[in-house]
């Protein structure tokens, strides 16, 4: 039986893996939770699961949360130490690393440094820090094994073929609820239009980055550390039926790809149980026939320039991905708020990226540094008081 520690416990990722664990009773244990703000959720799970221990992002509500169980015997943590002892829990074989954000760095870091298997849903872990991430896990000989469907569908891709044959890997993308909106209207769109996925459901954050393909240019960072390949060597494709997840080209011509339905349960559960698979008889076939006619087209770094800028910065180095990162975590918060325009995203990571001075990622605290910055330069930039919000809160 494998024992997990969860990081981000109520999102979207955290919330499937433990549905896939209530539903292998037998193959998985959950020993520690940790969630934000979603105090409700997590009593649930909490009450489900029975862990050793658990976290959650205020002392106010880690106090609700044990006058709430008054028969949990487990111990109830918050804030950045909370986190930190969920990742490095002894009890603990595997990290699903599922914290949405560049908060997510630290207490993934600390797992990797404490010998955990790491299954990788945060991708701003490696976006921020991908040479110091990759660094520490050979240093300590652990796999970090891809949650992210794309990268996911890479890492099945590659099973069995050496990594000098690849030619490149080809990321697919849905292109969004914009992929046929023109350009001229992109200014005006609602937060709610924002929020329509046509093919996943996901939380607000990553569907807002769907839409802008800033997701995608942060995958392509993910992908360049993961793989261990050179940016010219990560492409993205426009795939909007999501079946295909991704695929990867051979020098002799052939590529392989993953295909299956657009369900996390499904990356989740090969990551969980690798290198084994789980019977997922709950979730239905994929169905070709029915899908029909499966579309492949190039995308358009004009209308979508997020996706440049992520080249951009991967080609930069150093502190650039954590910055670029950064500012488009305030951005698309200030956007989700109504405070600015969905255009204003793209046009402010670009001014605050064009600001930076690059710095090299000699350590952590380069990385929390060029966070915090770029934070402040965003807020500034926008007209926004500054937030006490940090990396490492």
């Amino acid at each position: 039986m494998k024992k997990l520690a969860v990081l981000g416990s109520t999102g979207s990722i955290g919330v499937t893996t433990l549905s896939l664990v209530e539903r292998f009773p037998d193959r998985f244990r959950v020993v520690a939770l940790a969630a934000g703000k979603n105090l409700e959720k997590l009593k649930e799970q909490v009450r489900l699961f029975q862990p050793e221990l658990v976290s959650i992002a205020s002392e106010a509500d880690a106090k609700d949360l044990r006058a709430h169980l008054p028969g949990f015997r487990g111990e109830i943590l918050f804030g950045a130490e909370g986190l930190l002892a969920v990742a490095t829990h002894p009890g603990a074989e595997m990290l699903m690393a599922a914290l949405v954000g560049a908060a997510g760095l630290p207490p993934t870091l600390a797992a990797i440094q404490a010998g955990k298997t790491v299954a990788l849903a945060n991708k701003e872990a490696l976006v921020v820090a991908g040479e110091l991430m990759t660094r520490e896990a050979k240093k300590h000989g652990v796999p970090l094994l891809p949650v992210d469907s794309e990268h996911n569908a890479v890492f099945q891709a590659l099973h069995g073929h050496a990594r000098e044959r690849v030619k490149r890997i080809i990321l697919t993308a849905s292109g969004g609820p914009f992929l046929r909106r023109p350009a001229e209207e992109l200014a005006e769109v609602s937060v709610e239009e924002a929020l329509q996925h046509p093919t996943w459901k996901m939380g607000s954050k990553i569907t807002i980055d769907s839409a802008t393909l800033m997701n995608k240019g942060l995958e392509v960072i993910e992908a360049r550390w993961l793989f261990d390949l050179p940016p010219e060597q990560v492409a993205v494709i426009i795939h909007p039926q999501s079946i295909v997840h991704s695929m990867v080209e051979y020098l002799d011509g052939s590529v392989l790809a993953q295909l299956g339905i657009p369900d996390m349960a499904i990356p989740i559960s090969y990551i969980l149980a690798y290198p084994d698979r789980l019977p997922l008889t709950h979730l239905p076939a994929l169905d070709l026939v029915a899908a029909g006619q499966l579309t492949f087209l190039q995308p358009d770094f004009a209308k979508f320039p997020c996706l440049g800028l992520a080249y951009e910065a991967l080609a930069r180095g150093g502190s650039c991905p954590a910055v670029l990162n950064a500012a488009n975590e305030v951005t698309v918060a200030s956007f989700l708020s109504g405070q600015i325009r969905f255009s204003d995203i793209a046009t402010v990571n670009r001014q605050v990226l064009d600001a930076h001075v690059t710095q090299p990622v000699t350590a952590l605290d380069v990385v929390l540094e060029a966070d915090r910055w770029a934070r402040t330069r965003t807020r500034a930039t926008l007209g926004l008081a500054q937030s006490p919000m940090a990396v490492s809160a």
